[in-house]
Formats: C-alpha cells, structure tokens, sequence
C-alpha cells in the first residue's frame, strides 16, 4: 500500500524521517487489524526492544523502522493528551481556590481585627483592649518561667520553652485531663495559630475574672502533667536503685556492719542532681534494705495508698499522715498506676530531734505478675512562693514482692536531703546523720513488727503463751489490742513537743535537758483541758536490751513507777503483740488497799532500731468496757513512757597513736517523757505553773529512781 504512514501524532512529521542509511522508506497506511495488535501491544510494553519491534514487523507484514516510528508517535500523543487533562484541571481548580479567596478576604474584614486577628472593637476602648493584652501576656510568661523552672528543679537542668512543650506533651496520654501542649489545633497554647488569637480576645471581651479562671485551670493542667512526669521518672529510677546494687550501692565497713549505703559518685554519674539546701547544716541520707513481713502484697499496696492507715502503720515514725488530692486511683485490683499528693510528718521519738515534714507524690505500678514498686520523691506545688520545708525526697520508696504463704518480701530505699536549720542534740547526731534513725532499716523492722501485730490481732484462737487472766474472748483481747495502739499513737505525737515551754527551771543537769510543752486538748478519747507534757533524753552506759528488761521485769516495776506508790504490782492480763516474748500487752494492778480501783495499761516492744515502754493509767470501769469488747475508741486514755535505743556509735575503733584495739563503751539513749492532766482548768491557754513544775518534778524524780536502779548515778 503506498502514499505516506499517517502522523499518529497528527501531523506526519515523525513519520516522514530518514533512515540511517539516507534512503527513504515505503510507506504504507496501517490498516485496522494492524493498528489494533499495535495498539495492543503497547499498553503492555510502550517501549519494545530490537527483537520485540522485528518481532511486531513479522506479525503486522510492515518494517522495523516502521514500527520504531509508529510507537515513538503514539507515545508523544498520549503524554500531550495527559498534559492537556492535566492543565484543564488546574485551570479549573485555580479558579475555585480566587474565588474562595475573595470570599473568605470579604468574610474576615467584617469579624476580625487585621492587626492581631481577634474581633474589631470601638477606637475608645482600643487602649483599654491592648492594657488587657500586656497583662495576659505578662501572666502567661510568669506562668510560664515558673513551670519552665520547676521541671528545670526536677529534671536537674535548664530547658527552653519548646523543650518544656515537648517534656509535657507525652505524659498523661489520652488521660481526658491531660493538656494537648504545643498542639497547634489547641487554643490557649500555640500562640501562633489564629484560634488563639480568636481565643485570647474573646477572654479578653468575657472580662478579667474569666481570663483568671481560665488561666488557673490551664496552670492546674500543666501542673497535673508535671507531676506525673516526675513521678514517671522518680519511679524509673527507683527501679533500677532496687534491682542493681554494684556500682549504686556498698557496705559501711567504717560501722563494721553489712548495712548498703549509696555510693554518691557512682549514683551522681548516672542521675545527675543538684542540691536543694545550701549551707554546712546540709547533708544527704541514703540506705537500703530488705525483709520478709507477713502480709498479703495488694493488702499493704492498699495500706500504703490510704493515709490514715499508713500513720498506722508506722506509729513510731510517721505523727502525721494527709492526702492532699487524689490525680489516678489506679487500676482496680492490683491499683497499678495509682498516683496521689501527699504530706508527712516524721519523727525519732526524742524532743531533742526536730521533727521532718515532706511534701510528696506517690505513685504506685505493677512492674511484673506479683512485684509492686512504690516511690514516694518530694514536690513543691505552683501556689508554694517558696517551700517550707528543710527536706527533700529523692526517688525513695520500695519494692513488694509475693511470696507463698502470704508473705511478702519488701526491698527499701530511703534516700532525702536534708537542711538541719536547729541541729539535733549531740546525743542523737551519730544516729541521725548515719541514717539509722530514718534510713531504710528503720522503716523495715517498723513494718515487720506492726505485721506481727497484725497477726496476733487476727488470731483465731487464743494462744497458750497468753496467760488465760481477765481477757477472755477475741473480742475483749482486739479491743484492748485497739485501746494499747491509740495509747501508743498519742504518746509518740505527744513526743512532738508542740507548743514549746520556755521555762528558766526547765534545766537539768543531764544529757538532754527538759523540754516542757503545753496543749489544750479537745480530740476524744483523751481527757479534755490542759495537758503538761514534760520529756526528756539521756545517755546510759548500758546496752539498750538491758535497759528495756528493767523496764519491762515486773518484779522491778515499783522501782520506777510512781503509780504504784512504792508497792508491787500484778499482771492480771498478757496479750502477745510479736515473736518477741517481752512484745505485748500487759494490764498491772498495782498492790494499793487505798486504791482497788486502779490499773495501768501498758505496750512492750523491741527491735535493734529501738524499744519502747508506754503505759497509762486507768480504772476497773473503763478497762472492763474494753474486756467486754466494746468500741474502745473513744475511752480516755493519756499515756507516758520510755523510748529506749542504742547509741549509734561504732562498736570498736581504733587508737589513733598505737593503733591498739580500744573497745568503745556500748551505751544506749533512753527518753522519758509524762504528761499530767491539770485538773479543774480554768479553760484559759495560759500554763498553770503549779502543774509544770509537778510534771518536772516527777520526770526529775523518775530519772533520779532510774539511775539508783541501774547503778549509774556517776553520770553528769
């Protein structure tokens, strides 16, 4: 077929070219059939090769160069018919974005101001508006310095703000309590959104009260963030202190014990920290330790996660125990993830040792089947101007682990910074700035021996160690159990010494002087008006278990207490309170025909971190309504006692010339303290003098009986 192959292009022009040898080709019009295997052809291979185009050529009866020609033409008009689709759809959607543009120029002249985006207001009240504005932005920037050098003060270093956006943006998840920080679809943060713009001159519009209260609720959501950011992170690090004891932590050999104490250069290497307390009076108490307690793991998970019954369980250290707000309650059931703001006071049981208070978070998280961490790390909150208070909590805490029986194994770390504004007495500094009097040893053996209470509480059965005596049933023997416990309670708060007494005969030539403090007393269950509180420390030359069995021989007992009047007194009742056999609870009756009437109740317990003497005196009438196991929590009872431990200091040292082995006297620190009812108050807070100096003068005649009793009265 001759006259030229057509253009598939259209014009003819690529079909029209030379071949390398400079001849023309024959050309010849395609029919149908050959267009269509072509055409076939190509839209699975739009580019054949040498052997697939000869291939072609045998198929359709044309050349090879006519087919090379035929696909270069077919795929110059398909990218020009795709190129033409392409720029009449721009076209038309260029068009629609000009118009929407017009529309929407014309729309924001009318509802927004064009200089910063909110709504247009009068030319009179344009200064006032922009007053408004400064001060907003003035407060955000406070607002955020403040946040900005908080996490700082946790975190240990200086952050920028878009480092402070993206610290609080992860941390509470999809809590719906959770600020969405440096989100630009947020409103009140990212200020360079034009809703925020919109935002800000709506609060500005609504007045300044809701501008405050929009603000407060923001600075509380930051807030709720940064704290569970610093309890994630408290509770990391807790972890690994728990689990890994080289390099973190090494034994005291200079108290020639196996007590783990913190390595401070190996620790500071992995958590960098900067003090908190500037000053000589500054130092840092770091201890672990561990022991088996009898009790349920989700029980004391519980126990700690409520405050009332965490003062509980540590009468002899905590005085006073508050849950200031609840931020997560925890999974139910194992209360995994549960975090609260908590407040603390401590205490060693001495008047001569200031009290410690702390301000901190808790949180608790299920890291494994059966294994419980707790971590407790000190936080100050945004409305505290400065903090009040002399300590700091590092990451401290433990770790609950379960075991058979119903036991569980408890890992502590107590690990706080501390500013001793008023030192403690020099009979107390060996035991307090080694770590015995609040270190993790303490907390240990105070939580094993209220488990043993526990047990014997709970007991089904009377045991045979108990002598049969007046308490007949269960129900007698927990609420005497009960009475014994408040009776405890209140005399290691009275040990606080609130209300200080500055008294010229207050002094006494002993180790620790008296301390005298008066409170006027409303709580139930305990006598109402006036009471005198009179306390005092000294040291003895004997170990302390000697000193606790004196106390504690009831054949002994008239030489001490005055209650008894000289006379003997009889055990009528023995309520076991711990393996121990001398830890329980005993009912005297003291040997006085005057006075039948009269009975004392008194708790016993020891440990190495310390033993304890408390007792008070009561009647027939009030202690038969706890034998008859009726509610003993309002039954008055004002206790005294004596607080007996060891002195702290290293059993042996040795001769700094000769380097001979020089024996150390093994003394022990023993407390007294009474506190007296003044009778017919007159109601007024002022001290009647009559009754301090009684409550000195039988404290001083107390210590006098002591010392005669114990051979040591050569002590100054």
């Amino acid at each position: 077929m001759e006259s030229s192959i057509a253009s598939v292009g259209g014009s003819g022009d690529e079909g029209s070219q030379n071949f390398d040898d400079g001849s023309k080709p024959s050309y010849k019009r395609l029919t149908s059939v050959q267009t269509a295997r072509l055409e076939r052809f190509i839209r699975d291979c739009p580019h054949p090769d040498e052997v697939q185009r000869r291939q072609l050529a045998a198929e359709t009866g044309l050349e090879p160069k006519q087919i090379k020609f035929w696909f270069q033409n077919k795929r110059t008009q398909i990218k020009n018919q795709h190129d033409r689709a392409d720029n009449t759809a721009l076209r038309i959607e260029n068009n629609r974005i000009y118009h929407e543009n017009i529309v929407m120029k014309e729309a924001l002249k009318n509802i927004l101001c064009p200089s910063c985006g909110g709504p247009p207001y009068p030319e009179g009240k344009h200064e006032h508006v922009i007053q408004k504005m400064q001060l907003e932005n003035a407060q955000l920037k406070k607002e955020h310095d403040k946040v900005s050098a908080l996490l700082g003060k946790y975190l240990e270093k200086q952050i920028s703000p878009s480092d402070l956006q993206q610290a609080l943006n992860p941390i509470t998840g999809s809590s719906s309590q959770s600020p969405t920080l440096g989100n630009s679809q947020n409103p009140q943060i990212d200020g360079s959104s034009s809703c925020a713009n919109r935002s800000l001159g709506k609060q500005i519009v609504d007045g300044g009260d809701h501008l405050s209260s929009k603000s407060s609720s923001r600075s509380e959501a930051v807030e709720t963030s940064l704290m569970s950011k610093v309890a994630i992170d408290a509770i990391d690090e807790l972890v690994r202190l728990l689990r890994v004891n080289d390099p973190f932590w090494t034994n005291n050999a200079s108290a020639q014990d196996e007590k783990l104490i913190l390595n401070h250069e190996n620790y500071e290497k992995v958590f960098p920290r900067n003090n908190h307390f500037k000053g000589v009076n500054m130092h840092v108490e770091a201890t672990k330790d561990s022991g088996i307690v009898s009790i349920n793991c989700i029980q004391l998970v519980e126990m700690f996660l409520d405050s009332d019954k965490w003062a509980n369980l540590f009468p002899a250290i905590i005085t006073k125990a508050e849950t200031i707000t609840v931020l997560e309650s925890g999974s139910q059931g194992n209360r995994s993830g549960a975090l609260q703001l908590m407040f603390e006071k401590m205490h060693v049981l001495s008047p001569s040792v200031q009290p410690r208070e702390f301000q901190f978070l808790r949180y608790c998280r299920q890291i494994e089947s059966g294994v419980w961490v707790i971590v407790d790390v000190s936080y100050d909150t945004f409305q505290q101007k400065t903090s009040s208070f002399h300590s700091w909590r590092y990451p401290s805490g433990c770790m609950i682990q379960e075991m058979p029986n119903g036991h569980a194994m408890v890992t502590w770390i107590e690990h706080v910074e501390v500013d001793d504004k008023i030192q403690p007495h020099q009979l107390y500094k060996d035991i307090v700035h080694r770590g015995i009097a609040y270190g993790a040893e303490r907390w240990i053996m105070e939580l094993q021996r209220i488990c043993e209470r526990f047990a014997c509480f709970y007991v089904e059965n009377i045991p045979d160690a108990d002598s049969p005596g007046v308490v007949n049933s269960l129900k007698g023997r927990r609420s005497v159990m009960n009475l014994s416990h408040r009776m405890l309670k209140i005399f290691c708060e009275s040990l606080t010494m609130s209300g200080n007494l500055n008294l010229p005969h207050s002094n006494m030539e002993n180790n620790g002087g008296v301390r005298l403090s008066m409170r006027k007393n409303t709580d139930p269950g305990q006598p109402n008006g006036m009471i005198v509180v009179a306390a005092t420390s000294l040291w003895l030359p004997l170990h302390y278990m000697k000193v606790f069995e004196f106390f504690t021989d009831e054949k002994r007992r008239a030489q001490w207490d005055v209650l008894c009047c000289g006379n003997p007194a009889h055990e009528v009742a023995h309520i076991s309170n711990g393996i121990h056999p001398r830890n329980c609870i005993s009912i005297f009756q003291p040997f006085i025909p005057s006075e039948s009437n009269a009975l004392i109740l008194q708790e016993s317990f020891t440990n190495p971190m310390g033993s304890y003497v408390v007792y008070a005196p009561t009647d027939v009438a009030i202690m038969n309504l706890a034998i008859n196991g009726e509610d003993s929590s309002m039954l008055p009872i004002l206790p005294s006692g004596f607080v007996i431990s060891a002195d702290g200091k290293p059993k042996a040292s040795l001769g700094a010339f000769n380097d001979v082995h020089v024996e150390v006297i093994e003394g022990s620190i023993l407390t007294v303290a009474f506190q007296i009812l003044e009778s017919g108050s007159d109601g007024n807070d002022m001290p009647n003098m009559e009754y301090v100096s009684a409550v000195n003068t039988l404290l001083a005649s107390t210590l006098r009986k002591v010392k005669d009793a114990l051979n040591c009265n050569n002590l100054e």
